[in-house]
Order: C-alpha cells, then structure tokens, then sequence
C-alpha cells in the first residue's frame, strides 16, 4: 500500500463519535496529515454487518474512501467483558442506544454481571479495550492496524474525562479508570493510541 504520500495530503476519519474523532485528531497531530470528519463531508454512514471489529472497519472505511475520493481512516472498536462471553464487543455502541446512553450501557453490564454470577464482587470482571483501525484508499486498496488493552470492570462509574466505558474500566496495572486519567496518560497505553501508533510506524516505514 502506498502509505507515504499520506504524510502531505488529507484524510478522513470515518466516524460520527465525537469521543472517537477528537481523540484520533489528538493522536495524529504531530503529522502533516489534515482530517477531515466524515460528518462535515456529508457521507452516508453504512451498516455495520460485519462480524468482527476488522470487518465493520473495513466497511466504514472502504465507504468513506469510495464516496470522498480521499484516503479514509475508521476506527472499530469495543469493550469485551470475559464474564459475558466477549460481550457487548462489536455491539458496544448499540449497547447505549441511539441516544448514546452510556450510563444505561453501565448498569446493563452491571445487571448482567450479577445476574449470572450473583453478585458484582463474584463476577468475572475481565476485560479488554480493542481497537481496529482500517486505512481504505479510493483505489481499493486497505490496511488494518490493531490495539488491545486488558483491564478490568469497575462499578459504580468513576471519572469525568474520556468517553464511552471509559469511566468503568480499569487497565491492567492501573487503579484509576481511563475517565480518571489525563488525555496523554490515556493515549499512552490505550487500544486505540497502540492502533494509531502501528499506524504511524507503517507510515514511518513506507518513506
């Protein structure tokens, strides 16, 4: 794939989270790469079929490549619980709803938790941030870059920075949950700074 020509031209980061957007405008800062949201381009946003983080950011990216002419960036990523079989996972986002209700995500992760274990303190409370970026040029051609942080589930919510499950993980190694951290301490370790940064070594790599 023809990655260095990257470096001068612009690229779009095919996502309508904000969370998600600000923090991979944040990771690709320190290079001469401009973003363009999917959103201020008017792209359709396609449906998700796939049946994994990479399909879906395949497919995201494949369609935002295709309709803009320009290099697209889509970001799939989720929170997979150990103690209810992976989920929510490629199902996260739905898990708050369309009104992006994260805290009714958290008290559903909780539920179910003690429902099947019989209390949240028994639970099996692994679990992992994942992350799949896929790079899709107009031509066709694409790339997928991956990041995983192992952690923990915490209950009640705690933090106020971040987005999405970040106020009930914990990363491994940790007692703050990514809501508690700062921006660069979170993206130092987190699923999605370790995407980028295989991102950037493929950039790096391709000069």
């Amino acid at each position: 794939m023809r990655l260095s020509p990257l470096h001068r031209g612009r690229m779009v980061i095919a996502t309508r989270n904000p969370g998600k957007l600000e923090e991979l405008a944040r990771l690709l800062a320190p290079f001469a790469v401009e973003v363009m949201a999917a959103t201020d381009l008017g792209l359709a946003e396609p449906e998700e079929t796939g049946a994994s983080f990479a399909e879906n950011a395949l497919i995201k990216a494949r369609a935002a490549a295709t309709a803009s002419g320009m290099p697209a960036l889509a970001d799939d990523s989720g929170l997979v619980v150990a103690g209810l079989d992976g989920a929510p996972g490629i199902h996260s986002a739905r898990w708050a709803g369309p009104e992006r209700d994260y805290a009714a995500a958290f008290r559903r992760i909780h539920d179910e938790l003690v429902a099947r274990f019989g209390s949240f303190a028994a639970a099996d409370r692994r679990a992992a941030f994942v992350c799949v970026l896929a790079l899709a040029l107009p031509e066709g051609e694409t790339a997928l870059f991956e990041g995983r942080i192992d952690g923990e589930i915490v209950f009640p919510p705690r933090g106020e920075a971040g987005f999405g499950y970040d106020p009930i993980f914990v990363p491994q190694g940790e007692s703050r949950t990514f809501a508690e951290m700062s921006s660069a301490e979170k993206d130092a370790i987190s699923h999605r700074g370790q995407a980028l940064r295989a991102f950037v070594r493929a950039l790096a790599a391709a000069d």
